[in-house]
């Protein structure tokens, strides 16, 4: 059974959002044909993991889907192809599966189900995250590595570069914006060898992820 965690939005509750993750993982082709088929067993958000940039971003992505859902103002057939469309910074859905979706041969991604959308195989009651686990551990053919409990694992397999390039905001460690480095901030030392407290350079990623998450806002106004 796949490790899956279970994240619950303040606006919505009562709306669990089941999320796993894969690395190593062989039968992307196979997800992705079950996807294009709109198998209804697979009726799930797969995601690239390198194009996720933090806990915030796939959250704000998929409260963003959730209500558009609950509102009836989604672009999309299901709540989870709008969960891959609210990523996308234009409204595009072939670009945002292109960009963000799985492809043939991606090796590392985010599976995201909501759970009271979806009913069990049996029909009685909601998808829960043990159901989630189950049937992913059972058809995708990879490693299942812990999201985290705030999430925080999420980023793990970022490309900062490519996530850089799709929304078009410099992604740290280049110049150009097309570095894939890490962000993460080094305290500046004093001759002794202690740190002054400051941090150099500042911390790119929190910045690069406040445009991205605005213009995800605006993209769902």
């Amino acid at each position: 059974m796949a490790a899956v965690r279970t994240f619950f939005l303040p606006h919505y509750p009562t709306y669990p959002i089941h999320i796993c993750m894969f690395q190593d993982v062989s039968n992307a082709a196979y997800l992705r044909s079950q996807l294009l088929e709109a198998n209804p067993d697979f009726d799930y958000a797969f995601l690239d993991a390198a194009m996720i940039l933090s806990a915030s971003h796939l959250l704000s992505a998929s409260f963003l889907a959730l209500h558009a859902h609950l509102t009836h103002r989604s672009k999309t057939r299901t709540p989870h192809s709008e969960l891959v469309f609210r990523l996308h910074p234009n409204p595009n859905i072939g670009e945002a599966y292109k960009r963000f979706g799985i492809s043939d041969s991606s090796s590392t991604l985010i599976a995201v189900k909501f759970g009271k959308l979806s009913k069990r195989e049996d029909g009685k009651g909601d998808m829960s995250g043990e159901d989630v686990g189950k049937f992913l551990g059972e058809v995708v053919q990879g490693k299942c590595v812990d999201v985290g409990e705030q999430g925080e694992e999420v980023e793990r397999f970022r490309d900062l570069g490519r996530i850089g390039k799709v929304y078009k905001v410099g992604a740290p460690g280049n110049k150009n914006g097309n570095g894939n480095g890490n962000g993460k901030k080094r305290a500046r030392e004093d001759a002794d060898g202690e740190g002054d407290g400051d941090t150099e350079p500042v911390d790119k990623v929190l910045e690069m992820e406040m445009v991205i998450l605005g213009m995800m806002t605006i993209k769902g106004s």
